[in-house]
């Protein structure tokens, strides 16, 4: 079931050049969209259209509404770049049956920069007559405000283990190759938590993973679901982990070793066999590495693997998220087996984290990723946030181990609201 809130006459949008600016997240304002990844990217704020969603069609139905909206929409783009013209950033609920849904938001400014060249897009429901200029449709927006003091809950480590126990039992009995479990800590500060300043912090800390913020779904996630650029399509999975010890010799040692590593290797190839299944059936052509690299983060290393494609027909993002989730790397393997399995042992609703969140352009491109290494801010209640981690739960998983790679991938976003909790 869906709400439409498109504009009721065709959208105007309009896009010039703007003198780059130092420091992207620096303008945005308060409870804007962000899209950012080494200092590049989009931030967006204001509201031309929207369109709310649920249910197993909520992204079918997000396609379809995106492709209305831009079929009659106005553009005059003079940069014509990735991001330029009409676009519309989303978020996707990770389960069909989730209450948190989905929801395409089409903004009303967009400043983007990539490549050294900047550009402002206003889109209008109403029509353009004057562009407002970009000191305008700022306004006076206060500076992001210091975080209050947060609280944030250890969690249930006695229900883990029991939870990541069965998974392993189910595993050895045959029921499913391999799944993904899920964990939640709830965060409480004395105040609201400002986005702004948390999304700084991550950018600054994980500079190359894209620090978003869409629909109150904040983090910075390293795994490239779906990016769509004139009919080359890339998917980044990551599945596969190792906490580094900051010292380099060892971690150099770690990472060979997680190269190595049977248990990674089998977890990583579960998930790139389900997106090289999904993209070999739209693409002439695609390439698969023969072996994995490791990525280094600094919270984490993780087993990567770049999958691409030319693509065959003129397939949208949306359309390719929609086959693409979830994949092995957030749910499992055979995919059915696994999701009931996550509703069986989980014992929380993972909302929007792990569903894909990105944006869209109108051709059909743009950039998508999956919503790990990020919190849900309750949407009542700005003090209050919801942090996700998960991980991949194979035949050789451990559940003292599996504790930790949490606890590391909750790192980004507990450091982000100033606190740190040794695993």
């Amino acid at each position: 079931m869906s709400v439409l809130a498109a504009s009721p006459v065709p959208l105007v949008v309009r896009t010039v050049e703007i003198p780059a600016p130092d420091d992207l997240l620096a303008l945005l304002p308060p409870h804007g969209i962000s899209w950012v990844r080494r200092g590049q990217g989009l931030i967006a704020w204001g509201e031309s259209a929207r369109l709310e969603t649920a249910g197993a069609q909520r992204i079918d139905e997000a396609d379809a509404w995106w492709r209305r909206v831009t079929r009659h929409a106005l553009v005059r783009d003079d940069v014509r770049q990735a991001g330029t013209g009409l676009v519309a950033f989303g978020s996707f609920s990770f389960a069909d049956a989730s209450a948190a849904g989905g929801s395409l938001v089409v903004p009303r400014f967009v400043v983007g920069l990539r490549d050294g060249r900047a550009w402002f897009t206003v889109i209008d429901g109403d029509g353009l007559t004057d562009l407002p200029s970009l000191e305008d449709a700022l306004g006076d927006a206060s500076p992001p405000a210091p975080l209050p003091p947060i609280a944030i809950d250890e969690g249930d480590r006695d229900a883990w283990a029991t939870a990541v126990a069965s998974a392993i039992e189910r595993i050895g009995a045959g029921e499913l190759d391999k799944v993904v479990l899920a964990r939640a800590v709830q965060a409480t500060g004395d105040g609201p938590v400002d986005v702004r300043t948390v999304l700084t912090a991550l950018a600054a800390d994980y500079p190359s993973c894209w620090a978003f913020h869409v629909d109150g779904l904040v983090g910075a996630t390293p795994e490239l679901l779906a990016r769509v650029d004139h009919g080359l399509v890339t998917s980044r999975v990551l599945a596969g982990t190792i906490r580094p010890t900051g010292d380099e010799t060892a971690d150099l040692a770690h990472a060979a070793a997680l190269a190595r590593s049977s248990k990674d290797r089998e977890e990583h190839e579960y998930a790139v066999t389900s997106v090289t299944n999904v993209l070999a059936a739209h693409c002439a052509s695609v390439n698969v590495p023969d072996e994995p690299s490791v990525l280094h983060l600094p919270n984490v290393m993780h087993l990567a693997t770049d999958v691409t494609g030319v693509l065959s027909h003129n397939a949208s993002a949306l359309e390719l998220i929609r086959e693409l989730h979830p994949s092995a790397a957030v749910c499992g393997t055979p995919t059915l087996a696994a999701a009931h399995v996550i509703d069986e042992l989980e014992g929380i609703d993972r909302g929007r984290y792990a569903g894909p969140v990105g944006w869209i352009d109108a051709a059909g491109d743009g950039e998508w990723c999956i919503g790990l290494r990020s919190a849900e801010i309750d949407a009542t209640d700005p003090s209050r946030m919801r942090l996700f981690a998960g991980c991949g739960i194979v035949a050789a998983s451990e559940p003292e181990a599996e504790w930790a790679e949490s606890e590391a991938k909750l790192e980004p976003m507990r450091r982000a609201l100033g606190a740190h909790i040794d695993a």
